[in-house]
């Protein structure tokens, strides 16, 4: 495996992204930030992996959200 010192991405899996989203921001504002029904309606890990996997454009803002709470001041 090569190693990717500039992507945050590498070595996370969607799963994990989504755990620290979750403890960082919590469902509520996740769901306002990016306005889809696994966030909004009976949000979970499960049926979040699963409408992110099959949809990108959702996945990619997902991704976007986490490289941000990494970057701003704690």
């Amino acid at each position: 495996m090569e190693s990717q010192p500039n992507n945050p991405l590498h070595g996370i899996s969607l799963e994990n992204i989504l755990i620290h989203l979750v403890q960082k921001l919590g469902w509520e504002k996740m769901g306002s930030k990016i306005p889809i029904k696994c966030f909004n309606e009976n949000p979970s890990i499960k049926s979040s992996l699963t409408f992110l996997r099959k949809t990108p454009w959702a996945r990619e803002k997902v991704e976007v959200m986490y490289i941000w709470t990494l970057k701003r001041p704690k």
